[in-house]
């Protein structure tokens, strides 16, 4: 059929002319319709899995690791290295967090990593801990080499 000839069909009794065009427009449009039938919560997780980092090691409260910092100074960007014990860990999946803890100038200092973040470009585990608790927030008491944490050995 030619693209100026058109097509009767039957639809609910009552006739009604669809050209060629209009047809293939139909055809194009199934499966963008297909798309939007997900339910919001599949789509959010889909998203969620193509955001996750794939490379992360595992992480242990009391280990010791070096988080490269993604800073970006004018049009420059650099990775500065943020080393320190991880005193926390929090939430799952996309969201999840590590609070680090060092030492800088006499001051102890604390942040807050989130995994899987475009800010952090690496994580890097130094040295394991042996610790027994969940929550480490009782080095922030303590000062010197009352800060240590013992070094782990089998993981």
């Amino acid at each position: 059929m030619a693209a100026d000839q058109k097509d009767t069909s039957p639809n609910d009794g009552a006739d009604t002319v669809v050209t060629d065009t209009e047809k293939e427009s139909k055809k194009t449009a199934a499966p963008a319709a297909k798309a939007e039938r997900l339910n919001p919560s599949d789509l959010i997780r889909e998203f969620e899995q193509a955001q996750q980092k794939t490379n992360l090691p595992d992480i242990y409260v009391g280990d010791t690791v070096r988080v490269g910092v993604r800073i970006s100074e004018g049009n420059k960007e650099r990775v500065q290295p943020y080393e320190g014990v991880v005193i926390a860990k929090r939430h799952g999946g996309i969201n999840q967090t590590i609070t680090v803890r060092r030492i800088f100038q006499g001051i102890g200092v604390e942040r807050v990593f989130m995994l899987h973040s475009p800010q952090v470009a690496s994580i890097k585990v130094e040295r394991r801990g042996k610790v027994r608790r969940a929550k480490l927030f009782y080095l922030r008491e303590r000062v010197g080499k009352a800060t240590r944490v013992k070094q782990r050995f089998d993981r």
